[in-house]
């Protein structure tokens, strides 16, 4: 019998494309209530918080490349997590799941700013906390954001879903003889460039001692089979 995982407090890590439907863009209502579901079947007993990007609706680093301002682009793709987050927290109050959406860039009218400790006692209270507005600076990732929230709020692992099961030796997509790691150590993951997170984040786990694991989110069931050690995942973690 499969061994599920110890954590009691996890960060989930979701692509603003996992908020994606058939259209390819925006935010999808079933997409969205799905994951939802997945989210609500997470908690059973853990402390949980989110977060997610904005791809599915502006990416700062594409805008850049085609000639924004690197900052404004960045910032733009900020406000685009908020919508993101904001939709989330719709789908998971609609499951009867208590949420709060904490921002680093403050907009009181529609949710709270970060402040950390508030967020600790969210969670200690049963809420789901969802980051959003990356670090409220440019030049950073949202991976960038998870790992830090992460490490703020003393989480025990980062969850980062993704379309594939797990990190590979090489990209699945384009070489069918790819190996999956069932585990890999985070200096090989920095020294191979295995695209699991951003060199950033993947650093910051490592140097505070998070683990990080990496699942397909967009598999149906697929967080609560792998948190109950029954899913496909590779864990990033010391050697």
């Amino acid at each position: 019998m499969a061994r599920p995982f110890p954590f009691r407090r996890i960060l989930l890590k979701l692509s603003g494309e996992a908020l994606m439907g058939p259209e390819g863009f925006g935010i999808d209502p079933e997409a969205t209530q799905r994951l939802a579901e997945e989210v609500g079947q997470a908690r059973d007993g853990r402390e949980l918080c989110l977060v997610v990007g904005g791809g599915n609706i502006f990416r700062g680093l594409a805008a850049a490349a085609r000639g924004f301002d690197r900052a404004s682009a960045d910032y733009m793709g900020m406000l685009a997590t908020v919508m993101n987050a904001l939709a989330l927290q719709n789908a998971l109050e609609k499951l009867g799941v208590p949420t709060r959406v904490q921002s680093a860039i403050p907009m009181a009218s529609v949710c709270e700013p970060y402040i950390r400790r508030r967020a600790v006692r969210h969670m200690e209270k049963g809420r789901v906390v969802i980051f959003a507005a990356g670090t409220g600076n440019p030049f950073f990732t949202t991976d960038t954001a998870a790992a830090l929230r992460a490490a703020e709020m003393g989480c025990d692992a980062l969850f980062k879903g993704t379309s594939v099961d797990g990190v590979y030796d090489r990209d699945p997509r384009l070489d069918s003889a790819a190996v999956r790691f069932a585990r890999v150590g985070y200096d090989r993951v920095l020294a191979d460039n295995l695209k699991v997170m951003d060199s950033a984040a993947v650093a910051l786990c490592r140097d505070n001692g998070i683990p990080i694991v990496v699942f397909n989110v967009r598999q149906p069931g697929n967080l609560a089979r792998v948190l109950a050690g029954d899913g496909l995942a590779t864990v990033v973690a010391a050697d």
